[in-house]
């Protein structure tokens, strides 16, 4: 019996070759754009799910509010971590994570670059699961000056040579580190990536008991099945015993007074598995994701499937017609509707595994362009996901079996006295549910059109809109700390090239990676209202390196000694300050945490600049005149770029400078900062002409089938003197009023679910009608031309062929 299902259902698909294959087409991009999204979403949703303790780590942040302005930090105080497992019996376990940047190893004669270093408690690795090759991961950090390395730097640095009890030196450090241990290279789906993990006792500022300074990224292990919201709540006691005397001492206030302006700090808790999708920090371990995008990409690929399963249901119950027949014979010869329905969905499921094999060989050719739009390096090898084969194969099935369901039991329904009396009709309730089918598909593909549209309108506006500085011709020199002494002499040949307007010496920049140092001053020596703004050291070159411009007062100047008490604030902190239109030579204190004053001038009020994402409203800023942080910043006036770089280079090899000549422009980190939206942008752009595509396909096949049902009626019209026109128009109309219905059903929910992606954004941009309506002219558009193809060649038929039976 099975062997005859196969046999019948291989007929029927080779005797109807234009509808298997627009289904069997249909269903492949829809399978594979689905199989390609669910690598993308199963990586993002497995970060740090490899550790033993997944479960049951948390990590502690720090979130507050002053005078209106969010802090959110995802590092701490260097306490944290041990008085917190003094005080909570709960805190099975405390570790932590200090970033110690990209030092200059020197291992003999050789010196290494580039390799990242933190420093880490000496039970780090009994929190976090990072397999050892060699060494003992329980006592490799106990002692000071010990370290850790990768076996990727193991054979980097020693070769074949066996690296533990070796020793490595850093450049402008005294101490000699040993190396205790080789492990494992930290998987890429991990949010933090190190190279090298130094001993926490050989970091002096770990043992700090002070609560005003933070850097530490602390972890906690908590019981199996311990809810960490009921330990969170016990937190602002912990803020209240250690924090606040310390806070009173620095700034003159206490807690409770801090905190009836208005104000508040506290330290929360956040799930190790959380920390990827789910954080909101200025700055963390590595590059997080966003669960929102998530969301987004898993719904696009169930919208790709459901517009490939609704062709499927579509043509199936389209072409019932010519399979009427063979029901009723089949029914009068004995067959009972349950061996009907079995037949019809083999019938599906066959077509489903082929449409899966396609599918395999699309997401293979496509995966490369994934990648590079998704920004990652996914595979489709059976060995690197065992369960991959078979959740494709069991998915194949699901999908064979959801899609033909509805078509089989329609098909297995019909009556054999009347359908062999050739009164068989498709009925009302079957093109209704065809025509709500139409609908559907393009109500999505008008929705992801619309979507598209305003997310490259959004990234119009991000790259169009004054920023308050210019990004263009702007040299990004990132390593001039390399220079050492000689900074100031490679700075003064590079203003000696005439393609050079100024130099600047300033590690605060306003795009991509930078310093960042949080400032609490008091406005004209109050001790009790305070605003909490940025700081930045910045030289004098500074704001005309980025063609900043005053709304009052003056850059800072060498000719002025007292600069050096001097300060330069944006527009927003002369508002909080309470000085906005008179903030000139009005003073401010700032008190550091040992409780020493620093008052200032304002001798200018800068305009305000974006020196965050559009995501975040421009906060207050002070900027003070400083020393040069190991940052260039080169304002260039040549269109030779090329020529300029090699000159740099040249320059920079003469110094012989341990770091090599690297660089960057303004312009490509202020893009670099909109990554996650122009990935949105380009995915939702790739996945909206799909899905217009499929559901054109099955449009295509639905007009094909109409024109061969009304071939008669045309032969008629063209007889009794209709023109090719109103014959195409006939056969378009009701198609085209499915997409003008489905264009009014997908306006609102477009607007509401991207106002809702728009909110995400400080500075938006406005929803216009005109996205709406290029979107519903360029869906009608591919539509009629779509149908057009199928009329036209059914309006130009010879009448005579038409009604020759008749």
């Amino acid at each position: 019996m099975i062997r005859n299902y196969f046999k019948i259902a291989w007929r029927n698909l080779a005797r109807n070759r234009a509808f298997s294959a627009i289904n069997i087409v249909g269903l492949a991009f829809g399978l594979a754009s689905c199989l390609l999204i669910s690598l993308y979403v199963l990586d993002e949703l497995n970060f740090d799910r490899y550790h033993e303790k997944a479960d049951r780590i948390v990590r502690v942040i720090f979130r507050g509010t002053v005078q209106g302005g969010k802090m959110n930090e995802s590092h701490v105080m260097p306490p944290t971590a041990q008085v917190l497992k003094a005080d909570y019996p709960e805190v099975l376990e405390s570790t932590r994570l200090r970033q110690a940047g990209s030092p200059t190893v020197v291992l003999g004669d050789q010196k290494y670059t580039g390799d990242q270093m933190a420093f880490a408690d000496a039970n780090f690795f009994q929190v976090f699961t990072l397999p050892f090759r060699k060494g003992d991961a329980k006592t490799a950090l106990v002692e000071p000056n010990t370290v850790v390395i990768s076996e990727q730097l193991a054979a980097k640095y020693f070769g074949k040579t066996d690296p533990i009890g070796k020793t490595l030196a850093f450049k402008n450090a005294s101490a000699v580190f040993k190396v205790t241990g080789v492990m494992e290279k930290i998987p890429a789906n991990s949010h933090f990536h190190f190279d090298l993990f130094a001993s926490m006792a050989s970091f002096e500022d770990a043992k700090s008991p002070s609560w005003m300074i933070s850097e530490f990224f602390t972890y906690l292990v908590l019981p199996e099945g311990y809810d960490y919201k009921q330990l969170e709540a016990k937190l602002p006691q912990t803020v209240e015993k250690y924090m606040g005397p310390q806070l009173k001492q620095a700034m003159g206030v206490s807690l409770s007074e801090f905190r009836k302006g208005g104000n508040d700090l506290g330290l929360y808790l956040q799930p190790l598995m959380d920390i990827h999708l789910h954080s909101d920090f200025a700055y963390d371990l590595g590059n997080n994701g966003d669960i929102k995008y998530v969301y987004i990409f898993g719904a696009v690929a169930l919208i790709m499937l459901l517009i490939a399963c609704i062709n499927f249901m579509n043509l199936s119950t389209a072409s019932a017609s010519k399979r009427a027949r063979e029901v009723g014979v089949r029914k009068v010869m004995g067959s009972q509707k349950k061996e009907l329905v079995w037949q019809f969905l083999l019938e599906s499921m066959l077509l489903s595994f082929i449409a899966l094999v396609l599918a395999g060989l699309f997401a293979f050719a496509a995966l490369p362009l994934f990648n590079s739009l998704s920004g990652k390096n996914l595979s489709l090898q059976l060995d690197a996901i065992p369960t991959l084969l078979p959740g494709i194969l069991l998915f194949g099935l699901l999908v064979g079996v959801l899609a033909g369901s509805y078509p089989a039991f329609f098909l297995a329904s019909f009556k054999p006295v009347a359908v062999l009396k050739g009164r068989f009709t498709s009925g009302k309730k079957s093109i209704g549910l065809r025509s709500g089918l139409v609908v559907v598909q393009f109500f999505i593909s008008i929705t992801l059109m619309i979507g598209t549209t305003i997310v490259y309108q959004q990234l119009s506006y991000i790259q169009n809109k004054k920023l308050g500085y210019n990004k263009d011709q702007v040299l990004i020199l990132p390593d001039a700390w390399a220079l050492g002494k000689n900074q100031e002499v490679f700075r003064d040949e590079l203003l000696r090239d005439p393609r050079v307007a100024t130099v600047s010496s300033s590690g605060y920049l306003p795009a991509g990676p930078s310093y960042n140092n949080n400032f609490m001053v008091y406005p004209d020596n109050q001790t009790t209202q305070f605003v909490k703004t940025l700081r930045y050291d910045v030289d004098v070159n500074y704001i005309p390196a980025l063609g900043m411009e005053m709304a009052a007062g003056r850059n800072f100047s060498s000719d002025f000694g007292t600069d050096s008490s001097a300060v330069i604030i944006n527009e927003t902190a002369a508002a909080q300050l309470g000085w906005k239109g008179n903030a000139l030579n009005r003073t401010i204190t700032n008190m550091n945490n040992e409780g020493n004053k620093g008052t200032y001038r304002v001798i200018g009020v800068v305009k305000d600049f974006h020196f965050k994402s559009f995501h975040e409203r421009i906060s207050p800023l002070v900027m003070v005149l400083g020393k040069g942080a190991g940052t260039m910043i080169v304002k260039i006036k040549t269109k030779d770029v090329t020529g300029l770089l090699a000159s740099l280079k040249n320059q920079w090899d003469v110094f012989k400078p341990e770091q090599p000549f690297s660089y960057s422009f303004l312009d490509e980190r202020f893009n670099d900062t909109y990554k996650a939206e122009q990935k949105i942008g380009q995915i939702l752009g790739v996945f909206a002409g799909l899905t217009i595509f499929v559901a054109c396909l099955g449009l295509f096949g639905l007009a094909t089938f109409t024109a061969e049902q009304r071939t008669k009626e045309i032969g008629v019209r063209k007889v009794l003197g209709a023109s090719i026109g109103s014959i195409v128009g006939l056969l378009s109309k009701d198609f085209l009023k499915l997409v003008l219905i489905a264009l009014v059903l997908a306006a609102p929910v477009a607007w509401y679910a991207m106002s809702q992606w728009l909110q995400s954004f400080e500075y938006q941009v406005s929803i216009a009608w005109w996205m709406f309506v290029l979107a519903g002219l360029l869906a009608i558009g591919v539509a009629l031309f779509t149908i057009s193809f199928q009329s036209i060649k059914a309006a130009l038929m010879n009448p005579v062929t038409s009604l020759r039976g008749e």
